[in-house]
């Protein structure tokens, strides 16, 4: 669906109430809108707020292990290199830099997607399955809110919420991302505030446990805002954890050191309910072409940053989301 009908229809849904499921891709070239999603059971959602998937997540036997074939460190540092001159240039302050995994599993992605502990899914056949931990913006009784994540850490490692929260590279990544989605909420609403400022999110795994830190952003849209909801959203995107600061160069370097488009990887997908509405950021991501599986993974570059380090961190993140 073109961004322009996509952006109208859930303008018009949202006008009358009428529940709907939508993603729309990183590039926000390609989306879908489907009306009344809990009536069908071709695209798959799981949503804090409603699902159209079994209610019980689905048992895995442990031998459906995750094997991944990470790219060279060699490969990696191109693209890092590539990213660190942007930066040095005053391009970007911070940027997103993702790749793309060769993975194998027994499972298929709608068993992924079924045995999913992530608070967002989504799963559309033949295409791709997403187990996000990360809200993109949701909004209730017209308070918008976001909540960014900047910073992982393996659990395992002794003391590693207080090395976390204490690095500085990590630290100086979220004080970034969190000035980004201030400004972001600042022009579709008013009264914005940090209402949580880098908090520990645990992520369970069956690799391992992570932790991740995250912030929580508010503000106050005005009266009409179901009538111009598609323009809210729209506005908003990409989403700044993905992309960085300022979006628009920081945009050129990532195509500068990705080289492909990355689809519906880091888009969204949001669900309104007939009253409020609540959204994600598609990481944590698996997508099926020609009979392969990919995941997809990325780490926030600042001038602090290490190339190694980030490209540890981006292995780190490829896992399958249950027990």
């Amino acid at each position: 669906m073109e961004l322009k009908a996509l952006k109208n229809n859930i303008n018009h849904f949202a006008s009358e109430r009428i529940p709907f499921l939508f993603a729309v891709d990183f590039e926000m070239k390609n989306g879908f809108l489907l009306q009344n999603p809990l009536e069908q059971k071709d695209i798959l959602f799981r949503t804090p707020r409603a699902s159209n998937a079994k209610k019980e997540v689905a048992t895995i036997k442990k031998d459906c292990l995750l094997k991944s074939f990470p790219e060279t460190f060699a490969n990696y540092s191109e693209r890092f290199t590539t990213v660190m001159a942007g930066l040095k240039r005053g391009n970007s302050f911070l940027t997103n830099l993702t790749v793309k995994t060769p993975v194998k599993t027994t499972l298929t992605l709608q068993e992924i997607f079924e045995s999913s502990t992530a608070p967002y899914s989504l799963y559309v056949p033949g295409q791709f399955v997403c187990f996000s931990p990360e809200r993109f913006v949701s909004i209730s009784a017209g308070i918008i809110s976001t909540t960014p994540m900047k910073g992982t850490i393996n659990a395992r490692i002794p003391n590693a919420e207080e090395i976390i929260l204490s690095d500085k590279k990590e630290t100086a990544e979220h004080n970034t991302i969190v000035d980004l989605m201030r400004n972001d909420l600042g022009m579709v609403a008013e009264n914005i505030r940090v209402k949580r400022f880098r908090y520990i999110d645990r992520i369970v795994t069956a690799q391992r446990e992570i932790l991740q830190v995250s912030s929580e952003i508010t503000g106050k849209l005005s009266e009409s805002y179901l009538l111009q909801l598609g323009e809210i959203i729209f506005r908003l995107l990409p989403a700044g954890s993905v992309s960085g600061a300022p979006k628009e160069s920081t945009l050129d370097i990532i195509r500068e050191a990705e080289k492909e488009p990355r689809g519906y990887y880091t888009g969204i997908f949001g669900y309104f309910d007939g009253d409020d509405f609540d959204s994600a950021v598609m990481i944590r991501f698996i997508e099926e072409k020609n009979g392969k599986k990919y995941f997809r993974s990325g780490g926030g570059i600042t001038i602090f940053s290490d190339a190694e380090d980030e490209y540890n961190e981006v292995i780190e993140k490829i896992y399958l989301p249950f027990v």
